[in-house]
């Protein structure tokens, strides 16, 4: 089970609306649902958040300021990864990895001239190739732990939180649990 909320600051304080996320595929799809939903609140300069949990198992948080590009934090990289709304939020940037989907290392010094890779044995099987091409994510905490420092959400206190109950710990932190809970 899954909660998606935008929580997009005002004039007036928070505001929260539930969002739906079957057609967002990408996190530049993601960030757009969120400005269309700010610009409907009066917030398109404002910051907006977008907080994904699914159930106790991990949380996310992409904070959006403006068209500044989105920081995202998640409490646990492994157990999103195995989510489709989690896979949004792992970006490539996020794991360290370089935009093509190749790792930051030149693929082209480990390149032999009889057409292997350094280390694959010849007779490399395409079982061999799949196993090598599986992502591993960390366990654990990623990206910016210190996407909420200045809304009253310490970084300490962001990954000392655990699925249970960390987006209304958040919520409450900001001045926006009675907001939030109206759309849960």
């Amino acid at each position: 089970m899954y909660f998606a909320a935008l929580l997009a600051r005002t004039e007036d304080g928070w505001e929260a609306s539930d969002t739906e996320l079957d057609d967002v595929e990408t996190l530049s799809d993601l960030s757009d649902l969120a400005r269309e939903a700010a610009a409907e609140a009066g917030a398109e300069d404002d910051t907006i958040l977008v907080f994904i949990e699914q159930e106790d198992a991990w949380f996310g948080v992409v904070r959006i300021d403006g068209e500044e590009d989105p920081r995202i934090y998640v409490s646990d990289a492994a157990a999103a990864a195995r989510s489709s709304y989690g896979e949004i939020l792992l970006t490539d940037e996020l794991l360290g990895k370089a935009p093509d989907g190749s790792d930051a290392v030149d693929d082209l010094d480990a390149l032999d001239l009889d057409g292997t890779e350094d280390g694959e044995p010849d007779g490399a099987s395409a079982s061999d190739d799949e196993d090598a091409g599986a992502e591993v994510v960390p366990p654990g905490p990623l990206g910016d732990s210190g996407v909420l420092v200045d809304l009253g959400v310490t970084e300490k206190d962001l990954l000392t939180l655990d699925g249970a109950d960390a987006l209304s710990e958040i919520a409450d932190a900001l001045g926006a649990s009675e907001v939030l809970e109206t759309v849960r």
